[in-house]
């Protein structure tokens, strides 16, 4: 990374500090940018922010220590007394950047990187569920053809996306980029490190319900994903998505919907459940290994993608064909019991998809739900985990196991949909409930049988994972018995 101190600090704004003996030392290479000092390695630049719990701007000389070039500070840190940056950064002959707020200072830096590179195709993908596996999805195809670069995992936030950004180098072609968030207006933030040139929308369902109040407001926030768009960029948007025409007005670009319908070189898309996707595209035959209606969605999202690059056909085959598993995304453990493991997050949403995906299948053994309680829903937590029971209640459950307080509402929604269904509140489905993963655990081990069929799915902060070893412990998972799937 080429990084010219003095037009950087022109571009922020800031006031740049140096005690470097050499003055072209301003004319610097950059190694990496991080804002944890424990990352630096030498020649970095340290971003000190500032959050809730900690402030980067005491680990300023730790960040020094390690190897850092520069740091980043905010102007009521540098003259703070105590911090005594000043000395720190003339000990090791070092650069400040002293800006007003290092949070815009990094977004600000991560924009003035990125446009070093106008070749640079630029993607974006938002929407409130499904961005991770539609951007590895369209990363497989169209990285068949051109260098991609992409976030790694999901570091799509306020600070994951600058961090992303400053991975670019020449040779990438392309860009695709996940954008998240957990406070209004930082999807149109994002766009404006970003600005995209081709920028997607998966679908607005519930999730953040809680930080924004309503749909309405999670379509407005997902919709600033357009905000920087100029003329030329081009907005994708699902044909189905109840606010289409809502995210679709004002925009300054050229709007494309998409959709199984209005792809004409695709035919015979089909679900398979465990066994994956099957379709043809431009009739050759395409089997993709992701499971579920919701994976059909990010695949025909990852396809509209691709048609505007455009790649081939033979990359899209290729592509949909190479797709990998993604941790805690519906994936797909099989043994003598079977786990789908879908524990990265949990919305509305995609909590009923994934109990009506394990409906769907044909299964002879027992079916055993692990639902762990949906976080982030705030005033609308009662009766989204009631809505949850109730569909449930509906369901081919053969046991269901509750973890956490807010699960108490999909319980008593569940006790009476099946009084009101005659079969009392046991009837046909046995239920347990705990706020404890132990003791979840040691239910499960005790009931646990060959031939079960095992889901789990709950936010993240419960670490359903864990229950992995215990629910297959009856067998040893080996790596060919993996079967892969994502959300």
């Amino acid at each position: 990374m080429v990084i010219d101190w003095a037009d950087l600090s022109k571009a922020l704004g800031a006031q740049l500090i140096s005690f470097q003996k050499k003055p072209d030392v301003i004319h610097g290479v950059c190694s990496s940018v991080c804002i944890d000092s424990r990352q630096v390695v030498p020649g970095a630049l340290f971003v000190a922010l500032v959050g809730t719990v900690q402030d980067g701007h005491r680990y300023v000389g730790a960040a020094f220590a390690a190897g850092a070039s520069a740091a980043m500070v905010a102007r009521s840190r540098f003259e703070d007394p105590a911090l005594d940056l000043i000395h720190q950064t003339q000990e090791v002959q070092g650069l400040l950047l002293v800006v007003e707020d290092t949070l815009r200072g990094l977004q600000q830096a991560a924009a003035y990187y990125l446009a070093q590179f106008p070749n640079l195709l630029r993607i974006g993908i938002t929407g409130s569920s499904g961005k991770t596996t539609t951007k590895e999805i369209a990363g497989a195809i169209i990285g068949r053809e051109q260098p991609v670069i992409m976030n790694q995992g999901n570091l799509n936030s306020e600070t994951g996306l600058p961090l992303s950004v400053f991975k670019v180098r020449p040779h990438h072609q392309v860009g695709i980029f996940e954008m998240g968030m957990n406070r209004s207006g930082e999807i149109g933030e994002l766009a404006q490190v970003l600005k995209p040139h081709i920028a997607l929308i998966t679908n607005i369902g519930s999730a953040h319900i809680g930080i924004l109040g309503s749909k309405q407001a999670i379509a407005q926030e997902k919709k600033g994903i357009f905000s920087a768009f100029s003329g030329n960029e081009r907005a994708l948007i699902p044909e189905d998505e109840p606010y289409r025409d809502f995210l679709a007005e004002g925009i300054k670009g050229k709007v494309c919907f998409y959709g199984p319908q209005l792809f004409r070189e695709l035919a015979d898309l089909q679900d398979r459940g465990l066994e994956g996707i099957d379709l043809r595209w431009e009739d050759m035959p395409v089997h993709c290994q992701l499971s579920g209606k919701h994976n059909i969605r990010n695949l025909l999202a990852a396809l509209a993608i691709a048609r505007e690059i455009p790649v081939s056909s033979n990359a899209i085959r290729g592509g949909l064909e190479s797709v990998q598993p993604l941790f805690g995304r519906s994936e797909i453990l099989r043994g003598s019991v079977t786990v789908i493991r879908d524990c990265y997050n949990a919305n509305p949403e995609s909590m009923q998809e994934a109990i009506r995906f394990c409906d769907s299948l044909d299964w002879q053994g027992r079916r055993m739900y692990v639902i762990g309680s949906m976080l982030e829903l705030g005033s609308a937590s009662l009766e989204a985990h009631a809505a949850i029971g109730r569909v449930l209640a509906a369901s081919k459950a053969d046991w269901i196991y509750f973890l956490g307080f807010e699960t108490r509402g999909a319980i008593a929604a569940l006790k009476q949909a099946l009084r009101g269904t005659g079969q009392g509140e046991a009837g046909r489905v046995g239920f347990y409930y705990t706020d404890s993963l132990s003791s979840l655990s040691q239910m499960l081990a005790d009931q646990i049988q060959p031939g079960d069929l095992v889901l789990l799915k709950g936010s993240r902060v419960w670490g359903l994972e864990g229950l992995t070893d215990v629910v297959m412990g009856i067998h040893t998972v080996k790596t060919d018995e993996r079967v892969k799937g994502g959300v």
